[in-house]
């Protein structure tokens, strides 16, 4: 081989290279949307994303490396996206459904409110969901059961309402999952409730969701929360019950001691009747 074609060679190595290495400096367009719009639907009262700005946002990721707080990177595209405990307020962006790359989602313990978007049902790659510890409310989209590989769900301690979705219950590698200390109502799907299997942490242990995944939910029941019971009468009910047959007893005492007056005024007519008969006229 010449001197030529070796010089060749390298030449092509080196662009090849530099082109790859443009190519990982690019930002994901669907990453920039992802992030852009979450921040919109942000209020950061304590500016703890200041360098989350529009100019960050067109380049977050340089392979492995995050420019922006809380984002880690995975051969530029964002890969974990962790914010808990920063005062955070606002909504959950449907947006978020763009970083299609993203395999963990914390934003625990903020103040976020709002519905959980069903959007998020296109985070495909999506191990780790948690949203705890904020004001949340709606029901839980039985979207998230299109998120096949969710390990962990933790959603407690918001104001979520309804009832927890069965199609959950098809989630075969959930290993954790909390919902207490919110709204729900219903009875806990068996395939929740009664979960047990490998975990998805690989450790062969078997998994079985306690009963405090599920408590602080006052109209929520069944395994492993007791059964559900039925609701004794209110006292105002049973008071209300008491003045009520108090009255009607008064009616009807009323009504009887009538009766009885008038049969006997009557039956008094009739004999002095009788009597006046009887006397001689004079």
């Amino acid at each position: 081989m010449g001197i030529v074609s070796v010089v060749s060679i390298i030449i092509i190595i080196m662009a090849t290279s530099v082109l790859l290495n443009i190519e990982s400096a690019k930002s994901d367009p669907d990453d920039e949307l992802c992030l852009t719009k979450l921040k919109e639907s942000l209020s950061d009262p304590s500016n703890q994303l200041r360098n989350w700005t529009k100019s960050a946002f067109s380049s977050p990721c340089s392979g492995f490396t995050s420019y922006l707080q809380g984002i880690t990177c995975n051969n530029g595209r964002v890969y974990k996206l962790s914010l808990p405990n920063l005062s955070l307020q606002g909504t959950l962006s449907p947006f978020l459904s763009n970083c299609t790359n993203l395999q963990s989602l914390d934003l625990s313990s903020n103040a976020l409110s709002g519905p959980i978007p069903p959007d998020l049902q296109s985070l495909l790659n999506l191990a780790v969901l948690n949203l705890s510890s904020n004001r949340l409310s709606g029901p839980i989209p039985p979207q998230l059961a299109l998120c096949a590989y969710l390990n962990v769900i933790d959603l407690h301690s918001n104001q979520l309402s309804g009832q927890i979705p069965l199609q959950l219950g098809g989630l075969v590698r959930l290993s954790a999952f909390d919902v207490s200390n919110n709204r729900l109502s219903g009875p806990i799907p068996g395939s929740i409730g009664n979960r047990s299997g490998v975990g998805g942490g690989g450790g062969g242990s078997l998994v079985r969701f306690n009963v405090s995944s599920f408590l602080g939910n006052k109209d929520l029941y069944g395994y492993p929360l007791p059964p559900l019971r039925s609701k004794g009468l209110s006292v105002m009910a049973i008071v209300g019950i008491g003045l009520g047959s108090g009255f009607l007893s008064l009616v009807l005492s009323f009504t009887a001691v009538c009766v009885w007056l008038r049969v006997t005024e009557q039956s008094a007519g009739n004999e002095e009747g009788k009597i006046s008969q009887l006397m001689p006229d004079y």
